[in-house]
């Protein structure tokens, strides 16, 4: 029974950041990930092993930030329900970004809302810290972020990323509902009904 969903497996989602991640290091070269949770976890965790210091093979760190549009949280509205971010977890002082090459990866690129306050208020963190040091280092230690999404939907978004952002994903999709594997309890159903829609 066919249905309007498409299912990616882990072996699709894979071979996908395995591909963008040749891209990634050639043209951006990230030392930090900042994996937006809980979608975004898994994926990071890939991307690190594509990523990794050619010249000292180690693993570049990944640090977390928990963002909520979708979820009812304690103290949200209907109203809020996905239109607001919120925040529910999110990285300490900035001074750990400054200088850095930061790539933040995200499951799937829809609305673009968390993506979009993702990029905007860690620049914004980042800028205050910057307001710290003498006028003469700070473009020096000027963060650079870059967005990386495993899927991106074709359809339009309700904001745009900030000027400059290099934008990187695995694969274009139509505005379809992806189901993927991280969300399933029974993997064995997910992927042989993965199976049967190829």
């Amino acid at each position: 029974m066919a249905d309007d969903h498409v299912r990616c497996t882990y072996n699709d989602i894979h071979k996908l950041i395995a591909k963008a991640s040749e891209r990634i290091q050639s043209e951006f070269k990230p030392d930090v990930i900042i994996a937006i949770g809980g979608g975004g976890f898994f994926p990071a965790r890939v991307m690190r092993t594509f990523l990794k210091d050619p010249a000292t093979k180690r693993n570049i760190p990944i640090q977390a930030i928990g963002l909520s549009l979708y979820e009812s949280l304690p103290g949200t509205t209907e109203e809020q329900l996905g239109q607001t971010v919120l925040r529910t977890q999110w990285l300490g002082p900035s001074k750990a970004l400054l200088g850095r090459r930061a790539l933040i990866v995200d499951e799937v690129d829809d609305s673009r809302t968390t993506l979009h306050y993702a990029v905007t208020e860690l620049q914004k963190d980042v800028e205050t810290e910057l307001l710290a040091l003498p006028e003469a280092e700070r473009d020096a230690a000027r963060t650079q972020f870059a967005v990386f999404v495993v899927h991106n939907k074709l359809k339009p978004k309700a904001h745009d990323l900030p000027k400059g952002i290099p934008y990187y994903t695995g694969a274009e999709v139509d505005d379809v509902w992806l189901d993927y594997p991280w969300e399933m309890k029974d993997i064995d159903d997910h992927d042989r009904k993965a199976a049967m829609a190829k």
